[in-house]
């Protein structure tokens, strides 16, 4: 199955803002609808994001500030869709990736820029 993680490093210093936290995403699904992650959904097991939410949360930078990095990281694993309990966070997600073996097949990101321009 495919993991899923939004995270903005630059947010809530020191740690950082987990935006999305999704897996179990099975091989059969290509894509997502237009507002299905907004929202619990059958596609995808939900995390725990930094605001405590199982789907996605989009890119908010606080007022006055430069752009941030949200960084998209996809990961194939050897888990099965379901194998993991609902609720995990980022963290919680990554300690299950390698140990007490590693799970990952693979592994891609995309990094984008971005700030609220409703904050400028």
């Amino acid at each position: 199955s495919f993991v899923l993680t939004m995270f903005d490093p630059e947010g809530r210093a020191p740690g950082g803002v987990s935006h999305w936290v999704a897996y179990g995403i099975a091989p059969s699904v290509t894509g997502f609808a237009e507002g299905e992650v907004s929202k619990p959904t059958s596609n995808y097991v939900g995390g725990k994001s930094t605001m405590g939410v199982g789907f996605y949360s989009g890119p908010c930078t606080p007022p006055n500030t430069t752009p941030h990095h949200y960084t998209f990281i996809l990961t194939a694993t050897d888990f099965e869709p379901q194998e993991l309990p609902p609720g995990l966070t980022r963290e919680e997600l990554v300690a299950k990736f390698t140990w007490p073996s590693t799970h990952v097949k693979g592994s891609t990101g995309i990094v984008g820029l971005f700030v609220n321009p409703y904050h400028e």
